[in-house]
């Protein structure tokens, strides 16, 4: 059986991921909302944006910028 070298990136997770950078619980963030509106900034992305590289994701931080929703971002990490 051979081993995927990309990450699957659920809501669950990058919800999880995104609430953990703004210190706030998971279940306080909508997976629709614009993170920006929420405090997310151009730091906490580049984080993120590392964290998810780590794991095999290929995106930049302009992709994330974009449409910086839960949703959008998982649909663009599992690109």
């Amino acid at each position: 059986m051979s081993h995927e070298t990309t990450a699957r990136f659920t809501v669950e997770r990058v919800l999880a991921d995104a609430a953990h950078i703004l210190a706030e619980p998971a279940e306080s963030v909508d997976p629709a909302e614009n993170l920006f509106d929420r405090g997310m900034d151009s730091v906490r992305v580049m984080s993120l944006m590392e964290k998810w590289r780590a794991d095999g994701a290929e995106t930049d931080f302009a992709d994330l910028a974009e449409n910086p929703t839960v949703h959008a971002w998982v649909a663009l990490l599992n690109g």
